[in-house]
């Protein structure tokens, strides 16, 4: 400032009770060059603490009525009435406290019973008259003057011209219409009552609300549900055959809509905590007809820092349950805010918390959240213990395996064979298997042993009939087991005591697991599990046709010694074998032909 030859006096009156009306808040001096010998000191003055050299008269700048330099002002608390002394005078710089413009332009000035010309920040009532006068529809919301910026503004603006135009149609929709002028019959006696252009004209504006910030789409939502929300169906009338024609089925259809977009927001959006809970609120407040009763308190969403919340998805609360201040606190979330939640956490790949989350909430509907619940084992996957998420798909009750599609089954038996698998969002298992996303590597993962693998396989095939059936199921579990590698062809006597061996692994009815004896797979160990799932594929076609067959019987290329032990198996069949074998020659001449036609 010392370049600027400019003085800045400032002073706060919100601090300072002394100050006076009179007295302005800033000050702005310049200073002139004056020659030495007019200012010349004598040497008594340089003894005192304070010299005053050079004064002149402060400019006066923008300024609230109550603060004005020039005319004195009187406060009282609530004087709408008449002009309080002579505060209706006004220099050029006046702003109405109230309107937040020039004096000169407040035509409420020494408006009767109004009077902004009294108004002050020091008056609570003033305070309030001012925060309605600039906040306008965003009132409602409880909002403070702080929270608004030019969003909320162009929202509130937008709110206004909606309710406008709201107002006109729903007024034409009550009057309704004469059948002629729909087109319709003249022997009709009732009058036509279509609610469709109403509701047309609330999408409409709900479709701007999609396209605007945060903040000002959720104001605008709720804004225009405290209107919608009051309509109503004309008694006795005539309804056009059309979708929304009923004012009772529109309404739904919106208010599920709003909530729908709300809800997401609740979620998905980084809201102050403060204004989260005047939305809340403010839904909470409107006058909801009887049959929309039940969907008061779908705004009620759980934040994310919630205490329970928090709690469960760090592993803390395995139940779901705590006290808060003596009262019972439930995990409990509509099935709409738990898609929501598994939905974002996948995308920011915290598959820790999304598990224990799904593990533990419940929720309004549980055949959509027991299809949810069966993606956890992909979730497990995701964070790289392939082990426990193989487990969870086999547990002894309700196994999600049990329910495996032949797709889904590869599907999860790539991802242990590979320890890849592509970075989905998804809410059901069949979105597992539909996808074309890239592979890729899951950190921290190991590919599962051959062992496991053919375990998981055989395990899965005895309680899925679907994977039981599949040829490909088929064919990729031996490929497991036929590596790629030819293997060294084992003793007879080996041989020989192996088909009582599988036979006894693969009969046992005692249990879901799979168990192969130690001593089994002492000697030859690929051997042994090769044999193990040709046993698993013996019983397989003595139980029904297999088809396509070539596939599955081309994994044993490069061991045919297993190959014979598999015909030696099924002769215990001849009828079967033989059945099997016609099978096979008939898909061999076609396949044959296909190739000769190319």
């Amino acid at each position: 400032m010392a370049n600027t030859g400019e003085i800045i006096i400032l002073s706060d009156d919100e601090d300072c009770e002394a100050i006076s009306c009179n007295e302005p808040s800033v000050l702005i001096v310049e200073t002139e060059d004056v020659k030495k010998s007019e200012c010349a000191v004598p040497p008594t003055a340089l003894d005192e603490d304070l010299v005053i050299t050079f004064s002149r008269t402060a400019d006066v700048l923008s300024h609230a009525r109550y603060d004005c330099p020039i005319h004195s002002f009187t406060a009282t608390d609530c004087e709408v009435s008449a002009p309080v002394s002579s505060n209706q005078l006004m220099c050029d710089q006046c702003f109405c406290y109230i309107c937040d413009k020039l004096a000169s332009l407040c035509v409420l000035w020494c408006f009767k019973d109004v009077c902004h010309c009294n108004s002050h920040n020091r008056s609570d009532f003033w305070n309030n008259q001012r925060n309605c006068a600039l906040l306008g529809g965003l009132k409602t919301f409880n909002l403070t003057l702080l929270e608004i910026d030019s969003h909320l503004r162009n929202a509130e603006t937008m709110l206004q011209s909606f309710r406008r135009g709201l107002a006109t149609l729903f007024t034409a929709f009550v009057k309704g219409r004469v059948p002629e002028e729909c087109g319709l019959s003249q022997s009709r006696q009732n009058r036509v009552y279509d609610y469709t252009p109403v509701y047309e004209f609330v999408c409409s504006f709900l479709n701007k609300a999609d396209k605007q910030d945060g903040r000002a789409a959720a104001i605008m939502r709720l804004g225009a549900t405290e209107d919608f929300i009051k309509h109503f169906q004309v008694s006795g009338s005539f309804t056009p055959q059309s979708a929304m024609a009923n004012a009772g089925i529109a309404r739904l259809v919106l208010l599920q809509r709003v909530v729908e977009s709300v809800q997401r927001q609740m979620v998905m959006a980084d809201f102050p905590p403060a204004f989260r809970l005047k939305l809340q609120e403010f839904y909470k407040g409107l006058n909801f007809p009887t049959e929309l009763k039940s969907m008061k308190n779908c705004l009620s969403v759980r934040p994310w820092d919630d205490v329970l919340l928090v709690s469960v998805m760090k592993g803390q609360n395995v139940s779901g349950f705590r006290k808060d201040k003596g009262k019972n606190d439930f995990l409990r979330e509509q099935i709409s805010v738990v898609l929501l939640r598994t939905e974002l956490l996948q995308r920011q790949h915290r598959y820790r918390e999304l598990c224990r989350y799904l593990r533990v909430v419940e929720t309004d509907n549980p055949k959509l959240f027991h299809q949810l619940q069966d993606v956890i084992p992909y979730f497990t996957c995701m964070m790289g213990d392939l082990a426990t998420a193989l487990s969870s798909l086999l547990p002894t009750v309700n196994a999600p395996a049990t329910r495996f599609t032949p797709q889904l089954f590869l599907f999860y038996l790539c991802i242990f064979k590979t320890a890849t698998a592509p970075k989905l969002a998804v809410m059901q298992p069949a979105e597992l298997s539909s996808s074309d996303a890239a592979w890729e590597p899951i950190k921290d993962a190991v590919p599962l042993t051959h062992v496991t693998l053919v375990r998981f396989a055989l395990r899965v095939q005895k309680c899925c009939s679907a994977v039981y059936t599949d040829a490909q199921c088929w064919t990729s579990i031996l490929k497991v087991a036929n590596t790629s590698n030819a293997l060294q062809e084992p003793r007879p006597e080996f041989l020989h005591e192996a088909t009582v061996v599988v036979h006894s692994i693969l009969q046992d009815k005692y249990g879901s697991n799979i168990q192969i004896p130690r001593f089994f797979v002492q000697e030859y160990p690929d051997q042994a599990l090769l044999l193990v799932v040709t046993g698993a594929l013996c019983l397989r076609i003595l139980d029904a046709p297999l088809s396509p067959a070539l596939p599955v019987l081309n994994t044993f290329k490069g061991n045919v010694w297993a190959l014979n032990w598999l015909w030696s198996s099924l002769s215990t069949s001849p009828e079967r074998l033989n059945s099997f074998l016609l099978e096979f020659s008939k898909e061999t001449e076609i396949m044959t032909g296909v190739r000769a036609s190319l």
